[in-house]
């Protein structure tokens, strides 16, 4: 099994790291958060001072980081200038397309295979090793990064030169928050309607309806619980990418507009660090029920 140096241990980063390690693979990590890298040493990982020392050596190098200036700030910053030639540089943040593309250019230059592998599945999806990971990047360079990704997900898949892995989670992100909207708004409508909203949600979770968001957040949904298993800050940032996708694609997305603008509203509205499932209550707004 190999040596990975794992950069970003956030709610995403910490269990998938837990779960390499879990699978044999001798992982060395950093975070700027102290209590991350002890969560990591307590699954048996190693804890670095540093980018440098978490990477110096790897085989494999992941970053698991908010957003694109992150992600250049690290790789362009340290990373490329400390790993080896061949070393395969798996970026598996949530960024701009032409960011991943800029970065496969400049690891091409010193001889590192880049791949762009966002994830999507959530915390739960992490803590479970059962994330689908979308990646961008050359055939052979997929193949070589396999074994890693299989510890970290059930649904692997390349589809496409780099930033198609971007391209893809952008398209995710868009189904994923119209249909919390849609949830949302099944929820208003029952409860106006004096309808007990978790009996309807389960009818329409055995339906045509059925989906991975009524599977995993009904009951939550129902009972106002909004504890962030993905905060409403990154999806908003993630719903930038997909509009600022579809304009470069030259193509209208209608309905990405409306969902990108009730994700911004609550973010307004100060749920910014709230589960983005806390759409419910943007919605609610709209009625005055909330």
């Amino acid at each position: 099994m190999g040596t990975i140096g794992f950069i970003g241990l956030g709610v995403m980063g910490t269990p998938m790291a837990a779960n390499l390690v879990a699978a044999g693979h001798r992982v060395t990590g950093f975070d700027l958060d102290r209590d991350a890298l002890g969560r990591l040493a307590a699954a048996g990982g190693t804890a670095a001072a540093s980018v440098r020392d978490a990477v110096e050596g790897a085989e494999v190098v992941i970053t698991v980081l908010p957003d694109h200036p992150q992600v250049e700030e690290v790789v362009l910053g340290t990373v490329l200038d400390v790993v080896a030639e061949g070393t395969l540089l798996i970026d598996m943040s949530t960024i701009r397309p032409e960011t991943s593309a800029a970065i496969a250019e400049a690891g091409a230059e010193r001889g590192v295979r880049v791949l762009d592998a966002p994830v999507s599945g959530g915390q739960t999806g992490a803590e479970q090793g059962t994330l689908s990971i979308m990646v961008g990047g050359a055939e052979a360079d997929f193949a070589a990064a396999r074994p890693v990704l299989d510890a970290l997900g059930t649904t692997v898949v390349h589809v496409g030169p780099h930033g198609a892995g971007q391209v893809v989670k952008a398209a995710n992100q868009l189904v994923v928050g119209g249909i919390y909207a849609l949830v949302s708004e099944a929820i208003v409508l029952l409860e106006a309607s004096g309808v007990d909203a978790g009996t309807g949600l389960d009818v329409l979770a055995g339906g045509l309806a059925a989906n991975r968001v009524l599977d995993l957040k009904r009951h939550s949904m129902v009972a106002r619980e909004f504890r962030p298993g993905f905060r409403i800050d990154l999806h908003h940032k993630d719903m930038g990418i997909a509009l600022a996708a579809a304009r470069r694609a030259d193509v209208a997305l209608p309905v990405t507009g409306l969902v990108a603008q009730l994700v911004a509203a609550g973010r307004a509205r100060g749920y910014g660090a709230l589960d983005h499932s806390a759409l419910l209550t943007v919605v609610e707004n709209l009625s005055g029920r909330a």
